[in-house]
């Protein structure tokens, strides 16, 4: 609603009045529609109507425009979007002996990525059909459809050497999810904490180095669409999301060689079809190739992902083994 407003007016209608917010009229429930006496439509949409929460500047009215519709009134705040407009701009339909109805649809453009043939997203999908009903009795309560994004989910293979990945909790990295526990079900956006580190070694001086992370929607790592989570040693650039490097600490009596750990945080996502932009269902698998290093005088074993620059020198004599590893948990994995 735009101010000025009274309190009547505001709670009439049936909002919340707060004469010290911007927006003094604001709306409690997370849809809220209203059929005015005035022949207007008012449908008001809360950011936290879907989860993850939607991106207000990318929820619009289809088909319906200034172009189209003089009389459209659009207001954003942090939290709702506003729509105010006149119900000849709607869809009329007409049952015969029975009431007016008029029809509009709103949606939330979602923003997708891609790169070398792989397409994802981690934004909802939602689409919200009101309906204003007028008979001569007046008018009947308003049909509300929403249509949400599933979760993709995390789940756990083994991986060809001495190496686990598993996930964390939270990203205190103070406890992990077991065997049991996947799939994992995570909202898109949410962020999975992520480790991997060295098994059965006990030499301080050893540095676990991730090479490259990816996930799929199969079990192969090999297989397309791919989609780049770590890219030589550093987080993927290329994402609206870039994951976030997780520094491990100090040595502790409960991680004594943190050298042999890397830990991450990847935004969950969900694989799109890259001609018809639909969600590819099923699974969503994390792999990682891995090299260990020993430091050196001219090695610090040390990536600088800032200028993109790696300080490594010949790895020839100081990786043990490259291997790519899936989700893996209480066993050991031999090359």
């Amino acid at each position: 609603m735009n101010a000025p407003v009274s309190r009547e007016v505001c709670e009439k209608v049936g909002c919340c009045f707060s004469p010290s917010d911007s927006i003094p009229c604001y709306f409690a429930n997370k849809l809220t529609t209203w059929c005015s006496s005035d022949n207007n439509m008012v449908v008001a949409i809360s950011r936290d109507l879907t989860m993850p929460p939607l991106n207000l500047s990318s929820v619009h009215m289809t088909g319906l425009d200034l172009a189209t519709c003089a009389g459209l009134l659009v207001s954003m705040s942090s939290s709702f979007a506003v729509f105010k407009f006149p119900l000849y701009c709607s869809n009329l339909r007409q049952v015969a002996g029975g009431p007016l109805v008029y029809e509009s649809t709103i949606e939330a453009v979602r923003n997708v990525l891609s790169w070398q043939g792989s397409t994802i997203t981690r934004d909802s999908i939602m689409r919200v059909t009101v309906r204003c009903s007028y008979s001569q009795a007046g008018i009947v309560p308003v049909q509300v459809g929403v249509s949400t994004l599933p979760p993709p989910f995390p789940v756990t293979t083994s991986g060809p050497l001495f190496l686990e990945m598993r996930i964390s909790q939270d990203q205190s990295y103070s406890s992990y999810f077991s065997e049991n526990d996947y799939p994992v079900v995570k909202v898109l956006r949410e962020p999975v904490y992520l480790e991997v580190h060295l098994l059965h070694r006990t030499d301080p001086n050893l540095v676990l180095v991730l090479e490259n992370c990816w996930a799929t929607n199969s079990a192969d790592p090999t297989l397309n669409p791919q989609w780049p989570i770590m890219l030589t040693r550093c987080p993927f650039i290329g994402d609206n999301y870039i994951s976030q490097t997780v520094p491990v600490g100090s040595a502790t009596q409960s991680l004594p060689y943190p050298t042999h750990y890397k830990r991450f945080s990847v935004k969950t996502f969900s694989f799109v079809d890259q001609s018809t932009q639909t969600a590819i269902g099923g699974l969503v698998y994390f792999h990682c190739s891995a090299s260990v290093c020993v430091p050196s005088a001219t090695d610090s074993c040390v990536t600088s992902c800032n200028s993109r620059k790696s300080e490594f020198t010949s790895m020839a004599d100081k990786i043990f083994h490259i291997c790519v590893l899936s989700y893996c948990f209480d066993a050991e994995y031999t090359c």
